[in-house]
């Protein structure tokens, strides 16, 4: 059992590690990009809204926080109009 708990620790160190350096290529940005595209294609197409739903929970569970963050880019919205005239 200790060697099937330690193996499952190193290999998330080793996901984790190279999924962090793989982020950053080339390679990894074109991947990124796929994902995205592909994404919001299943959303546009079949209403997939699997990533919209987990932004909406933490705002039910910190509501607070959410009401700030909304001020916050109402703000900036204001700034940047004031900026742009």
């Amino acid at each position: 059992m200790w060697l099937w708990m330690v193996s499952n620790i190193a290999g998330a160190l080793l996901g984790a590690a190279s999924t962090a350096w793989f982020k950053d290529t080339r390679a990894g940005v074109w991947c990124y990009n796929q994902f995205d595209s592909i994404a919001d294609w299943a959303t546009k197409r079949y209403g997939i809204d699997i990533l919209d739903k987990e932004g909406i929970a933490w705002k039910r569970k910190y509501p607070n926080v959410a009401t700030q963050i909304d001020e916050l880019r109402e703000d900036i919205d204001r700034l940047a109009k004031q900026i742009e005239e």
